[in-house]
């Protein structure tokens, strides 16, 4: 590949990067009311991609081999106390991750 076309696909993605997320400021614009259906959706997506998150990041557990997943279930336990706690998302993502990656690096080796 040559510089021209790497620059070129670049400037591509970042131009379609930037339409996807002004989009939504030039559809809803003016003092007109959300839609219901964005607002209900505003509501649940969060949640649901959580969840999905949880499920992916847990799909490889092994519950029959050692350590029967148990380093996956201490950072998703230090995760959720971390949120119940402090009520941070970012810090409970940090903290779970720190968790999860000492202990299989350090205790569950």
């Amino acid at each position: 590949m040559n510089t021209l076309h790497s620059v070129a696909l670049v400037g591509v993605m970042a131009a379609v990067t930037a339409a996807i997320r002004f989009a939504p400021f030039l559809i809803f614009r003016g003092g007109k009311e959300t839609p219901a259906v964005i607002r209900r959706l505003g509501t649940l997506l969060p949640g649901a991609v959580m969840a999905m998150l949880v499920v992916y990041c847990l799909r490889n557990a092994e519950l029959t081999a050692p350590p029967h997943a148990l380093p996956e279930v201490l950072a998703v336990a230090v995760t959720a106390g971390l949120h119940l706690w402090k009520r941070s998302t970012l810090l409970s993502i940090i903290g779970g991750t720190v968790c999860y990656m000492l202990l299989v690096q350090l205790v569950f080796v």
